[in-house]
């Protein structure tokens, strides 16, 4: 699976003044990414509010940056959720044709077991007709999905390629490292330890300032993959302030924000999220400012 090594960003879905979809906009961000030299794009995830999306809405924009992308990079489509009969059939109902893979994130609310996690994925795999990745992140699902779950499935289901894993958690993700299948992907799910991940014998990332910041992302990642890793970390540790300020009030409030700055589209989220404060996208702002004279 090599088409998914290097950096992927997971897309924002961005709206207009109204809160529509903003389908002009989401074609400049792809453009953007594209032009920056990032890897794969991931379309509808978390940080695209997938959860605020109605049906048709997801279909136009899965269709919107297929059309974009226009076979350029490959593609993956995020479809998860804690109903696992309902994910099975979206994954049997939607089309699929121009996406490479398949994103599931590990049920949120219910706190599975790990039993129940692997039964989950078990399911999905078994009704999916394209590869899937693997995604746990914690702090938003009120589960973890430990090492030995996620190498059971790798084990256990050709089609589960590779995991998103976003833990937090540099001992787990070296755990499966340590004990995964040879071609099994394991990629960071979080910015801050992309770096580490990739150093450590990871397949990259999927980014959320990657897609804001391509060029600088992607090159730290393509350094990391090489082992060059003190210049990989100049990188890391001149991206990591901002890192810290796009997250400060949830994502994807701050990323969009650097979106407004750059003129691609507007910062606008859905409820319950709320667009990043005035304070925030001064200091946002300033530092891309900072950042563009030390680079200039």
């Amino acid at each position: 699976m090599e088409q998914f090594w290097g950096t992927g960003v997971a897309l924002v879905t961005p709206f207009d003044e109204r809160g529509a979809v903003d389908f002009t906009a989401l074609e400049r961000i792809v453009e953007h990414a594209i032009k920056g030299g990032v890897d794969y794009l991931v379309v509808l995830g978390t940080t695209g509010e997938s959860v605020t999306l109605s049906k048709e809405e997801k279909k136009q924009v899965a269709q919107k940056v297929s059309q974009v992308n226009a076979g350029r990079l490959p593609l993956v489509l995020g479809i998860g959720g804690n109903n696992t009969i309902v994910i099975t059939e979206e994954l049997r109902s939607t089309d699929l044709s121009e996406y490479d893979a398949v994103l599931s994130v590990s049920p949120a609310y219910n706190k599975p077991t790990q039993e129940g996690i692997y039964q989950h994925f078990k399911v999905l795999a078994q009704a999916s007709p394209k590869p899937i990745i693997l995604y746990n992140v914690p702090s938003r699902t009120g589960s973890n999905m430990l090492p030995e779950t996620t190498v059971r499935l790798a084990r256990d289901f050709e089609n589960i390629i590779g995991i998103k894993e976003a833990c937090a958690n540099s001992i787990q993700i070296d755990d499966i490292l340590r004990t995964k299948p040879e071609n099994f992907l394991v990629i960071s799910g979080d910015d801050f330890t992309a770096l580490p991940t990739v150093l450590s014998g990871g397949a990259g990332v999927i980014s959320v300032l990657g897609q804001a910041l391509p060029q600088e992302f992607s090159q730290m990642i393509r350094l990391g993959l090489a082992q060059e890793a003190k210049d990989a970390f100049q990188i890391h540790h001149q991206l990591l302030p901002l890192m810290h300020l796009i997250f400060q009030e949830g994502n994807p409030a701050g990323v969009k924000s650097i979106f407004e700055h750059h003129g691609l589209s507007k910062a606008v989220v859905r409820l319950p999220l709320v667009e990043a404060s005035s304070d925030l996208k001064k200091k946002i702002t300033s530092f891309l400012k900072q950042m563009s004279k030390v680079n200039a």
